[in-house]
């Protein structure tokens, strides 16, 4: 296989998006477009990606890490001007080059692959990504001779009628010899109002010289797509959500109202999932078979097994076991960690805490900093003090121990296996596993006491 590189133009500052979050970092579907497309790209069989980055570089750099090099062009003078920032890392090589621009979040590695394969087979300097545009209206148009390779790109300000009705566009995406591409680029010229250097330029450049220019027409013209906008930016998120929902569905996974469910694009789901309306899945989450998610419901990099449900609740960075039960109304926080066959019912909220196999906290509890055995059943209204004002402390509750309703565990304290604290105790000091442990005032009694008050009934 020949040597393939890839050049993500990615150094706009976007100022039609009024923003401060550099362009290509916006999300969509959880996710930062230019990530997307490098996502993307990492599944092709690639030698080296550059991106060239502008505004924002550090950001850009921090988002993608080790998975491309960068060069800065400082001053930005144009889609060849951006290309030739990678003359020093690519000038002279053998091979083939893609250049994407990191704002088109929906292109698919299939799209990209064909244009590499079709790019080979035609035996062709340029090959350009085109679609079929229901409103051609400011794209450039592809004008193909008899032979159907490309005479010229036409800009729709430039073009005559006739070529106005012509529905193929330029999407931006090209394949290069990588040789030729960096000859070119040299004679590209700013002579123009812009005072800019213009990509494709080099076509018209290579075409002159007898080359062979070609074209491959992407079958799905949303893939090419280019968020300049907050509106663009709808668009693709609208786009992406239907793919992902499709492909989930394909997949054996039931989502009742696709419409109005939120998934990210690199969430993993089982077959027999259900995911019921109102629900937003995002981050890294996995989640296996036979559970149900939703309604109204947000899941946020967890780890949950099969045959759970979650239920009108929100879940962040845990892992939740299977045949677990949770919520309506639950909060689960980070660094949570929940085993199987758990019940976790309404208005609990559990924060960085274990919660070991079959232990329940059914209602009005707040658990934090703990470790919580097997077979443990938390009352209502139950609480772990975690907190003095300044530290957090730990507090661990032994297989099969019963917390009464309304108690409060003081940490650091520990209640040890098979002891019960009697509903509305206040616990400040360990409890010895099968003890019975009372916290509160004996209860008095004022006989006739009312009647002492002088309320008028």
């Amino acid at each position: 296989m020949l040597t393939r590189y890839a050049i993500i133009l990615a150094a706009g500052q976007g100022t039609r998006m009024k923003s401060k979050l550099y362009k290509v970092l916006h999300p969509v579907c959880g996710k930062p477009m230019v990530q997307h497309v490098v996502d993307q790209i990492s599944k092709l069989h690639i030698d080296t990606t550059v991106t060239i980055i502008g505004h924002g570089a550090e950001m850009v750099k921090a988002q993608l890490g080790n998975q491309s090099e960068y060069v800065l062009q400082e001053e930005q003078l144009g889609t060849g001007h951006a290309v030739m920032q990678a003359k020093e890392l690519l000038s002279g090589k053998q091979g083939t080059t893609l250049v994407v621009c990191g704002d088109t979040p929906l292109i698919k590695a299939e799209t990209m692959e064909a244009l590499f394969n079709h790019h080979v087979e035609k035996g062709a300097k340029v090959t350009v990504l085109t679609a079929q545009a229901d409103d051609p209206t400011g794209y450039g148009r592809i004008i193909r001779n008899e032979a159907g390779l490309v005479e010229k790109i036409v800009e729709h300000k430039d073009a005559t009628d006739e070529e106005r009705s012509i529905a193929e566009i330029n999407t931006g995406t090209y394949c290069f010899d990588n040789q030729a591409l960096f000859e070119a680029l040299s004679e590209v010229t700013n002579d123009n109002v812009q005072g800019e250097y213009y990509l494709p330029d080099v076509i018209e450049i290579l075409k002159n010289k007898g080359e062979i220019v070609t074209a491959f027409k992407t079958a799905d013209f949303a893939e090419t797509l280019g968020v300049n906008d907050r509106v663009a930016l709808s668009e693709a998120e609208q786009i992406m959500k239907q793919r992902i929902n499709r492909q989930h569905m394909k997949n054996g996974v039931t989502i009742i109202d696709p419409l109005n469910t939120y998934i990210g694009a690199d969430v993993e789901i089982g077959p027999d999932t259900i995911i019921m309306p109102g629900t937003i899945i995002s981050g890294k989450t996995v989640i296996g078979s036979d559970s149900q998610i939703g309604p109204n419901s947000e899941i946020k990099d967890c780890q949950i097994g099969d045959a759970t449900i979650i239920r009108q609740s929100v879940a962040h960075d845990s892992h939740i076991g299977s045949h677990v039960n949770i919520g309506p109304f639950a909060h689960i926080r980070p660094d949570s960690a929940i085993h199987d066959d758990v019940k976790i019912g309404n208005f609990v909220e559990i924060k960085k805490a274990v919660f070991g196999k079959a232990s329940k906290a059914s209602h009005l509890s707040y658990i934090g900093d703990a470790e919580v055995g097997s077979d443990v059943n938390i009352g209502c209204g139950s609480i772990t003090v975690n907190y003095d004002g300044k530290d957090k402390f730990l507090t661990k509750i032994e297989d099969g121990v019963f917390i009464g309703c309304n108690s409060n565990l003081v940490a650091p304290v520990t209640v040890g296996k098979g002891a019960y604290v009697a509903a509305g105790s206040t616990i400040t000091k360990n409890v010895p596993g099968d003890a019975l442990a009372v916290a509160r005032s004996r209860q008095v009694n004022k006989e006739n006491y009312v009647q002492k008050l002088n309320v008028n009934k």
